[in-house]
């Protein structure tokens, strides 16, 4: 049962997003709020799995009220929910310790999809805002070869990273939760938490979400 707190200032949107997880079985609403802070502290008090959080709202914004949440207490998961694709909310929103980031026209199915998986330790792009990203990485990739400051087939071996953990890598930043990438590589979940927690300590991240940012911009996959 994944434990939810919305912070969303629209009621429409708040109260629609709150009867969407509410029909699923698995997802528990633990609380909302409208204001940046007043979410910071119930979030702190409350202490939800994922805590589904929008950019644009009163007294502190949404990505600063994630920044707060993560330094106080980094296991709990922040799905940012905006309408926002603009390229420095999403990489403001990851550089503040967000988990996920799915925007307010994605359908009931993937909302809830979404909310499970971050939920699960995955993390979660909206396919409109992973495009955002890998153009960005692609733009800097070349900006990079132009000027001939990185030579991106090494890049892989810059983290002293093994082969394993390359496919393992690869699999986070598709989405795929431990189990299911002990499922798809024929190995323990506890061999693949070793493989993650070593992919974290190797690229100097804290988070998956930090890890696929990493991955995506160093040309890691």
């Amino acid at each position: 049962m994944a434990k939810v707190y919305i912070v969303e200032d629209h009621d429409m949107a708040r109260m629609g997003l709150s009867v969407i997880l509410s029909n699923n079985e698995n997802i528990e609403i633990l609380g909302m709020c409208a204001d940046g802070l007043d979410g910071v502290n119930n979030v702190l008090k409350l202490k939800p799995d994922v805590v589904i959080m929008d950019i644009g709202l009163p007294t502190i914004d949404g990505i600063e009220a994630t920044r707060k949440i993560k330094e106080a207490n980094p296991d709990i998961k922040v799905l940012m929910y905006t309408s926002r694709e603009g390229d420095d909310d999403i990489f403001d929103s990851f550089k503040a310790g967000a988990d996920g980031y799915i925007t307010k026209g994605a359908s009931a199915e993937h909302t809830v999809s979404a909310v499970l998986a971050v939920a699960d330790g995955a993390a979660w792009l909206d396919p409109a805002i992973a495009k955002v990203v890998l153009t960005n990485v692609r733009k800097s990739k070349d900006s990079y070869e132009r000027k001939g400051e990185i030579n991106y087939k090494l890049g892989k071996n810059l983290y002293d990273l093994t082969e394993r953990e390359m496919e393992v890598l690869a699999l986070i930043v598709d989405g795929l939760t431990n189990p299911q990438i002990a499922e798809k590589l024929v190995i323990t979940i506890a061999t693949t938490k070793t493989h993650v927690h070593n992919i974290l300590q190797k690229l100097y991240v804290n988070s998956r979400s930090r890890a696929i940012k990493m991955a995506m911009e160093e040309g890691l996959v």
